[in-house]
């Protein structure tokens, strides 16, 4: 299992469609609103790295969004 944050940046006005669009894509688990330097935080789940790929293809494609970052969740094992 590979979970990841997406980070967006979004065209001005459009956060609201793109949110609706992006928790629609299959693998997303929650997508927020954000204050800073993006405009949203997408968190997702994906059963290995090849549906994690198609995941961001999906939200890249999303009209509106801007910028796509990705931050994949390490697992850093016991200490």
């Amino acid at each position: 299992m590979v979970r990841a944050y997406i980070l967006l940046t979004v065209e001005v006005g459009r956060i609201k469609r793109v949110l609706e669009e992006v928790r629609a894509i299959q693998g997303v688990i929650k997508a927020d609103a954000v204050t800073g330097p993006y405009d949203a935080i997408i968190e997702v789940e994906a059963a290995d790295l090849r549906e994690l790929k198609r995941i961001l293809r999906d939200v890249q494609n999303v009209n509106g969004v801007m910028s796509v970052t990705t931050e994949v969740v390490g697992y850093l094992g016991e200490d």
